[in-house]
Order: C-alpha cells, then sequence, then structure tokens
C-alpha cells in the first residue's frame, strides 16, 4: 500500500516538470539563434572594414611620394663615432651614444619658442703632484715646477648646440695655472663650426681644435682615462697637444659593408714641438682612418692610423705616423665596461740642422699601452706603461704608471696614482740640460675632477 503511494507520488511530479524543461530548451534555442546572427553581422562588418583598407592602401601604393620640402638633418656625431656597438658603452657615457640635434627650424625658416638656448657646461680638473724636492728643482717631473703643488690644471667653460639643421657649433674657453703664484691664465682651447650635411655623405669642421689625431690628442684633460698624457705625446707634440687652426673634412662611406670614417686636415702648424712654421702658404697636412668592428654582443674593437706633415719654424720637413687600438669588454647588462685596453704609437721622420749647419734626418719611436679594469660600477684600476724616444735628441725612457679612480657619481671622480720614470743615461732632459738628478723620477698624483651641467659624448 505505501509503495503504491510513493511510485504514485513520483509520476505526478514528472508529469509536472515535464512543460517546464520543454519550455527552458526552447530559450535556449531561441539564445543560440540570436548569437549565431549576431557573429554573422559582426563578420560582414569585419570584411567590409579590410576590404576599405585594402583599397586605400593601392590607392597609396600607385600615388607617387611627395619631394622633401626640406633636408632632414643627420645626427651630430654621424661621422665622428662608429655605429652604436649593441649596447657597448662605458660610465658615465658611452662613446657610441649618438647626440641627436635640437629641434630644427620651421619650413618657414623661422625657430621656435626655446631653440635659440644651447648647451653649456663647466668642468674643472685639479691635480695634486708631488715628488722628491731634487725632481722638483731640476723640473723633470711630469708637471715641471708645479711639482709638490695643488693646482687648477684646466676649469673648461664649454658652449656647444646646434646652430641650424645644417650645421653645429662649439666653443671652450680654458683657464689652467701652468706656474707656481696666483696668477691663472685664461685662453681659447677651442672654437669651431662642423657643417653636417654636405654632399656626398661629407662634414667639414674648420676653426681652432684639438686635431681628431690618435686615439688621445682629442680629448680634454678632465676626460683622459688616466692623470697625464702619455709620454709619446708630450715628447712628439708638447704639453698641451696637437691644437691647431684650419679645416677638417671627413667622410664616411656608406657603400662599405663595415664602419670605415676618412679625414683629411689643412691647419696652420703652430705647434712648436712639432711643427712650427706656422703659416698656410705651407700648411700642415693630417689625415687619418679608422674603423670599428662588433667581436660580439659584449666587446668591440676601434683601429685607426694616423698622419702628420707640415714644417718646423727652421723650415725643415716634420712627418709624424701613428697607429692606435682600443678594445672593449662590457658583460650582459652593465652599465659600464669591465675591461678597457688601449695603446697608441708615434714614429717621428724629422729633419734637424746639428750646430755646425749640417742637416741630417732623424727617426723617433714612442708608444704606451694602458689597461683598465672596472669590476664595480663606481671602482676602476688601471696602468700604463710608456716607452718613447725623442724627436731632436738621443736618449730613451719608460715608465710605469698604476692608479685607481672613483666616482661618488656620474660628475665627480677622484683619482690617485704612482708614477716611475727612468731615463738612459745618454738622454739629455728637456726639462734639466745638465741632466743631474732626472734619470729616475718617481712622483705620486692626486686627481679631483667634476662636470657642473652639460658635457658632451665622446666617441668610443
Amino acid at each position: 500500500m505505501h509503495a503504491l503511494v510513493i511510485v504514485s507520488a513520483l509520476l505526478i511530479v514528472a508529469f509536472a516538470a515535464a512543460p517546464a524543461a520543454a519550455q527552458d530548451a526552447e530559450a535556449l534555442r531561441r539564445e543560440l539563434e540570436e548569437m549565431r546572427r549576431s557573429f554573422e553581422t559582426m563578420k560582414t562588418q569585419y570584411q567590409k572594414s579590410i576590404d576599405a583598407l585594402s583599397d586605400r592602401l593601392k590607392r597609396l601604393e600607385t600615388t607617387p611620394a611627395p619631394t622633401a620640402a626640406a633636408p632632414v638633418p643627420p645626427t651630430i656625431q654621424a661621422a665622428q663615432a662608429p655605429p652604436p656597438a649593441g649596447g657597448l658603452g662605458s660610465s658615465p657615457m658611452s662613446p657610441m651614444d649618438l647626440i641627436r640635434p635640437r629641434e630644427p627650424f620651421s619650413l618657414y625658416g623661422q625657430r621656435g619658442s626655446g631653440q635659440l638656448l644651447f648647451d653649456m657646461g663647466v668642468a674643472g680638473d685639479f691635480v695634486g703632484a708631488f715628488a722628491p724636492y731634487n725632481v722638483q728643482k731640476s723640473g723633470a717631473g711630469t708637471f715641471g715646477s708645479q711639482t709638490n703643488r695643488f693646482f687648477p690644471r684646466e676649469v673648461e667653460l664649454s658652449f656647444f648646440g646646434q646652430v641650424d639643421p645644417f650645421a653645429r657649433a662649439e666653443v671652450r674657453i680654458e683657464a689652467s695655472q701652468s706656474a707656481p703664484g696666483p696668477d691663472t691664465g685664461v685662453s681659447l682651447a677651442e672654437a669651431n663650426l662642423t657643417l653636417l650635411t654636405l654632399p656626398y655623405g661629407f662634414q667639414a669642421k674648420l676653426g681652432q681644435m684639438r686635431n681628431r689625431y690618435g686615439l688621445t690628442n682629442p680629448i680634454h684633460e678632465h676626460d683622459l682615462p688616466f692623470v697625464d698624457r702619455p709620454n709619446v705625446l708630450r715628447n712628439f707634440f708638447g704639453d698641451d697637444g696637437l691644437v691647431e687652426k684650419g679645416v677638417e673634412v671627413t667622410w664616411v662611406p656608406d657603400f662599405l659593408p663595415f664602419y670605415l670614417e676618412a679625414l683629411v686636415g689643412v691647419f696652420k702648424g703652430d705647434n712648436e714641438t712639432a711643427f712650427g712654421y706656422g703659416r698656410i702658404n705651407q700648411p700642415l697636412v693630417t689625415g687619418r682612418l679608422r674603423t670599428f668592428f662588433e667581436l660580439s654582443d659584449t666587446s668591440a674593437i676601434q683601429i685607426g692610423i694616423s698622419g702628420a706633415n707640415g714644417q718646423t719654424a727652421d723650415r725643415l720637413s716634420s712627418t709624424i705616423l701613428g697607429y692606435d687600438v682600443k678594445y672593449k669588454y662590457r658583460p650582459e647588462g652593465w652599465l659600464h665596461p669591465l675591461l678597457t685596453l688601449s695603446s697608441e704609437g708615434l714614429y717621428s721622420i724629422r729633419r734637424v740642422e746639428n750646430l755646425e749647419g749640417k742637416k741630417s734626418t732623424r727617426d723617433a719611436f714612442g708608444w704606451y699601452l694602458n689597461g683598465e679594469l672596472q669590476p664595480l660600477r663606481r671602482w676602476a684600476f688601471g696602468a700604463r706603461y710608456d716607452a718613447s724616444q725623442f724627436p731632436t735628441q738621443p736618449g730613451f725612457e719608460w715608465a710605469i704608471e698604476p692608479y685607481v679612480t672613483f666616482f661618488p657619481s656620474e660628475f665627480l671622480r677622484f683619482r690617485l696614482a704612482y708614477k716611475n720614470t727612468e731615463r738612459d743615461r745618454t738622454q739629455i732632459s728637456p726639462f734639466n740640460q745638465n741632466n743631474a738628478t732626472a734619470r729616475a723620477v718617481n712622483e705620486v698624483f692626486f686627481q679631483a675632477t667634476f662636470i657642473l651641467g652639460a658635457h658632451p659624448a665622446h666617441p668610443f
């Protein structure tokens, strides 16, 4: 009896639920149909949009390109630095980085607001040179009479920027103290104009400049990777290096499978150490070839050869040939190179006249090798070896200079160095003619350098 009642109740519930299930299935069917229609409509709209874009692209491809209204200015250092080396750089700024020009003129030849501004900066370089008293007395130290003194070697005020889309300019005014005492000399270090967009990819730099001869000569004192200039550069070009007035023309051919920079310069030849005639009718002519190779994603090498030919003050021929090479290794993800190696050599072929008036040709050779390891971003350790003859007199000298550098920031640097110089007994020192105490010189250098404001990038 009880089983009959339970079965009857289940049948009643099933018959009552059947109409509800049928209604839910019908609603779901209508919803699916509506979604299908919406999808078809959307597909049709997308197809129309794609067809419209295809028609527009065909019209643009068949329309001839308009002529450019004005030439596009190239990057400022397109012919002064090799192409970017896959992120390979140095601290504070990679020499492979390119400086982009400021906003160019409008099409009507007028400047916009703020375009009269240019970059300016101050770089200060202070050096302390310490040595035994006999070195100071003989003047045989690296810094001559400034030995055992702390002095401003170079305080430089720089102005540089874009003149217009076709040229840029720079002016550097330099104050320095070359002798003991309160007086400080002020001079014009550089003032030149660079024409960026000459035909066939040429650029021209004219005015007063540090000649782009070799690896180290173009670098100002405060940017040197060591405290003092290598002995070979001081012996062949003097303490100030090769700074001349004239014009340099640069060409970077774009049809070669590798980077190559060719440079030719014509100058007055004012440098008294190497040349000194100082007249444009018998000019100093310089040349340089430089190439650059990426050895891998983390290393690169730059190789260059240079040459200069001019006349001395006695109107005798003077020729200096040179090589330079620089290698950098920067581990992936680093902001500075771990290892930097560089070397430079100069070979002098010079006509000289003895006391009897007889002329002869004198050859001299000198070179240096520098290595720097920077395992930490703010600390670098390096050493330089110098070996050099003298262009106008017999003798030979060599030196070893280890140093350590500390960077509190990208704009402040301190450096401590020790230098040991040895000269042979046959050499007549250019600093001390009797050569009484100049055979061995031991010196300690301290350098403090700061940068205030803008500072241009340097090549690799």
